[in-house]
């Protein structure tokens, strides 16, 4: 059995900077779940180019709003109790109206030292 708290995480290694907000790696590879889930903050008035060319992503928003925007124009709003699930590796915009907070879950798992790199018209990718 694996037991972890959120309080545990802040400040180690397993607590990303990831450019745009905050990741908390609750589980990751080493756990051998065959998922990742992680705490994550996106920061209010951010913008992020994101895909995940390795894994499948899923974030269940507990709190905030923003929007995901995919690469054909459609913009999806975000609010607590919405789910997105990134099904086809999509690259995406994720914008944060207020501090979102979301429950990430990746599929293979993230090792959990991953940062993203923003670099404008990049999207950045793990």
């Amino acid at each position: 059995m694996i037991i972890r708290s959120l309080d545990e995480l802040i400040g180690t290694e397993e607590d990303v900077d990831w450019g745009n907000g905050q990741s908390r790696r609750l589980l990751v590879r080493r756990h051998g779940m065959g998922f990742a889930v992680c705490d994550t903050l996106v920061r209010a008035g951010t913008e992020s180019l994101l895909e995940y060319v390795h894994h499948l992503e899923a974030c269940y928003c507990l709190k905030g709003t923003g929007e995901i925007e995919a690469m054909d124009g459609t913009v999806y709003p975000i609010s607590p109790g919405v789910i997105y699930a990134l099904d086809k590796h999509d690259k995406h915009y994720l914008r944060a109206e207020t501090d979102l907070r979301l429950v990430s879950v990746f599929n293979p798992p993230i090792e959990g030292h991953e940062r993203h790199k923003l670099n404008p018209g990049e999207s950045s990718n793990y």
